[in-house]
């Protein structure tokens, strides 16, 4: 039975590649006022010396705002991957890949900043945190 952890998340994930890494440029998918942002930190991530840490599909971000409306640029929220680029194998073992990187602008419990989500929101994503999955108009 998984864990519940701090962040409002299940912690168990089955393999899902790392696409994104720290420096990572990323589109926001809602309607929070940002528009791109970049990962800054990847919480309860643990790596070895000098390897950058890396977020996949589902993954708790934090980010800052690089462009959007005055009032959230240049400010460090949370945020949550919902796509990935790279191909990622579910346990079903079909291979799933979007056409973009995106994430959901969140705060720290979880609950989404904006009030919808533009594009489809990979399943283990939408499974991991159910708030968002309630604003999702496509699950993949």
């Amino acid at each position: 039975m998984p864990k519940k952890k701090k962040y409002g998340a299940v912690l168990s994930r089955f393999g899902v590649n790392r696409g994104l890494q720290v420096g990572s440029y990323v589109t926001v998918a809602d309607n929070s006022g940002a528009k791109e942002v970049m990962i800054i930190n990847v919480p309860l991530f643990k790596t070895r010396l000098r390897q950058l840490p890396a977020a996949g599909v589902g993954d708790l971000v934090v980010v800052t705002v690089k462009k959007g409306t005055p009032q959230v640029r240049r400010q460090v929220m949370y945020a949550v991957v919902i796509r990935q680029r790279r191909p990622f194998r579910r346990s079903d073992g079909t291979w799933v890949s979007f056409e973009d990187n995106a994430v959901v602008i969140v705060n720290q419990d979880g609950t989404p900043r904006g009030s919808e989500i533009r594009g489809p929101v990979a399943r283990e994503a939408a499974d991991r945190w159910p708030r968002i999955a309630k604003l999702a108009t496509i699950i993949i």
